[in-house]
């Protein structure tokens, strides 16, 4: 497949059912992608992820998590002990994201310079 050939449909249609929307609605946020990227390399703890991930919120952390396990990407283990622990891992079908998120990442650091010289090319035009 060329690049100037993608089997890309001439007009797109926002519609409800768009599968591309309701997954960037799934995983669109930065926190989603970094807490399915750490749980890639293997089962957290919810304290584990809030210190690895510098910036979020425990009320976000929560939030995101609970997201991430109603669409079935994450399980939520807990065990009762004291205090009480919760195991976050990647279920099958998180896994299946790993594979698309890494050729992202390795995409965004090959042209990440390229992106800034043009950013900065366009600002200083404007």
């Amino acid at each position: 497949m060329s690049v100037t050939n993608m089997n890309v449909p001439e007009t797109i249609k926002p519609t409800d059912d768009c599968a591309v929307r309701e997954v960037l609605d799934l995983v669109g946020d930065k926190w989603s992608v970094l807490i399915v990227v750490l749980l890639g390399r293997r089962t957290h703890r919810f304290s584990e992820l809030h210190r690895a991930i510098e910036g979020i919120s425990q009320r976000m952390l929560t939030l995101t998590l609970r997201a991430l396990a109603r669409d079935g990407l994450i399980t939520r283990t807990p065990h009762a002990t004291v205090p009480p622990r919760v195991d976050y891992e990647l279920t099958d079908l998180g896994r299946t994201l790993l594979t698309p998120l890494t050729a992202l990442d390795t995409w965004a650091n090959t042209h990440r310079e390229e992106i800034r010289a043009a950013r900065r090319r366009h600002d200083q035009a404007s």
